[in-house]
């Protein structure tokens, strides 16, 4: 039986102090009940003996200490999942927000999940295509990888997040992919964005959607990228799905940490945010993976606006030591309309190496991935040359170079945000562009595979 309180001893903000209460635990789910009848959920933040420190899921405005009703009960937050959850769109904390009918559940899962056995981890080594040359060709994402993507304010990582979400595929195994989205503490327009981008291109059959609005509590912010694992849990290794999981935006989940630490009067760390931060972000991002005898996996997507675009911040500071490489947006290439602005230079992908080759891509992937890399990067010098000394200081190989560089950026890098390429033909641009070097300078591709892939109406 569950037992009611009526010891309500202080509201503060979104806390709740709860006295004399019986076999109450950590992280436990409750509900308030007001004199009027309406009901507010809320969650064990802190007990300290007979004391339970309680957070509202919704606003603390007219509750009366002495006639208000708290219960507990006995369990933390659960997911109601099923195969039925494909096609729809939620709230952060997994309720229908698309005016369909609740989820009949095949089970109730805890929103916090079980982290992975480290024993029980299978190596990432299968590539998934994006359809996105700059992650495709030089960053690759392999099955089971965690890439964030970094990115500023006012950036479209939005675009770049839908785009991913629209067009990512295991090659050979699309039938079985499906693509969970966390949307945290964005707009109400950047959420019709996002619904009305994933309907009108047939995406959203293949989607669960889990969208949580600016003006939603901070503590449903916390709830929802648990919320959209727990679903992708349940899709890869229940039903053995490829799911790629997106979550955006990060920094809108550590913000709601800072506000919650903050309330509970912790003593903060880095730039105020709590000095479990890093434990925090790994508990989620740690839930990707491949497991070793399941055919389902989860590869995760975390896109984060770094404040004042600083690397060093603590968010993407701590994101890039958990997770496996990064994606960089750059705001010059942005001013300069490249589409997605995507720095590759400075982008990583620690697991590129496990997922490109022959029987995956192909096989001259990896020797023109290191060119391109490698004449990218000298034709980025060779402008700066050109911008101090003036065009006469660079020789003719030099301004190849140069020219090499803008000719990269504009055909290989922006592709705008509708075009999908197959992995074929990102390689095939790549050689079509080291076409403007002297065959001399491809030093990085062996003389076979510029045998067989160089473009022969060039000489």
């Amino acid at each position: 039986m569950i037992k009611e309180y009526r010891t309500i001893q202080e509201v503060a903000g979104p806390l709740m102090l709860v006295r004399d209460v019986e076999g109450v635990t950590y992280n436990e789910l409750g509900e308030i009940e007001l004199p009027n009848g309406s009901r507010r959920r809320c969650k064990v933040l802190e007990v300290n003996g007979s004391d339970a420190l309680v957070q509202l899921f919704e606003s603390a405005a007219g509750i009366n200490l002495r006639d208000s009703k708290v219960r507990f009960f006995g369990r933390s937050l659960e997911l109601a999942v099923s195969q039925d959850m494909l096609g729809r769109v939620f709230d952060g904390l997994g309720n229908p927000s698309d005016g369909g009918p609740d989820i009949l559940p095949d089970a109730r899962r805890d929103i916090n999940g079980l982290p992975m056995n480290p024993a029980a981890r299978d190596y990432p080594n299968e590539f998934i295509q994006t359809g996105v040359s700059s992650i495709d060709g030089l960053n690759t994402l392999v099955r089971g990888q965690k890439l964030p993507i970094f990115s500023g304010s006012g950036l479209p990582h939005a675009n770049l997040a839908a785009q991913i979400a629209r067009q990512a595929k295991v090659l050979g195994g699309e039938s079985n992919f499906a693509v969970v989205f966390a949307a945290i503490g964005i707009t109400f327009e950047e959420a019709e964005f996002f619904i009305s981008d994933f309907k009108r291109t047939g995406a959203i059959d293949r989607t669960v959607l889990f969208i949580n609005l600016a003006s939603d509590p901070a503590i449903e912010r916390i709830a929802t990228p648990r919320v959209a694992l727990t679903a992708a849990e349940y899709l890869a290794f229940d039903k053995g799905m490829h799911v790629l999981t997106i979550l955006t935006d990060i920094t809108n989940y550590a913000e709601a940490l800072r506000e919650v630490s903050a309330a509970r009067k912790e003593v903060p760390g880095r730039r105020g945010y709590p000095g479990y931060l890093y434990t925090d972000l790994a508990t989620m991002y740690e839930r990707a993976g491949r497991r070793i005898g399941s055919e389902g996996s989860i590869t995760m997507i975390p896109i984060l606006s770094m404040p004042e675009d600083d690397k060093t911040h603590p968010i993407p500071d701590l994101t890039g030591y958990i997770t496996e490489g990064q994606i960089i947006l750059s705001r010059e290439l942005y001013r300069k309309n490249l589409q997605p602005p995507v720095d590759v230079l400075p982008s990583l992908s620690r697991l590129k190496d496990k997922g490109i080759g022959k029987g995956k891509t192909r096989e001259d992937h990896a020797n023109t991935m290191n060119q391109l890399f490698a004449s990218y990067a000298r034709g980025k010098e060779c402008k700066e040359l050109m911008t101090i000394l003036g065009e006469a200081a660079l020789t003719d190989v030099d301004k190849k170079y140069a020219k090499f560089a803008d000719e990269f950026e504009r055909r290989y890098v922006s592709q705008g945000y509708e075009e999908n390429r197959s992995i074929e033909d990102t390689l095939r641009i790549g050689w079509e562009l080291l076409t403007i070097l002297p065959k001399a300078e491809l030093k990085r591709i062996k003389p076979e595979f510029i045998e067989r892939y160089y473009p022969k109406t060039e000489e």
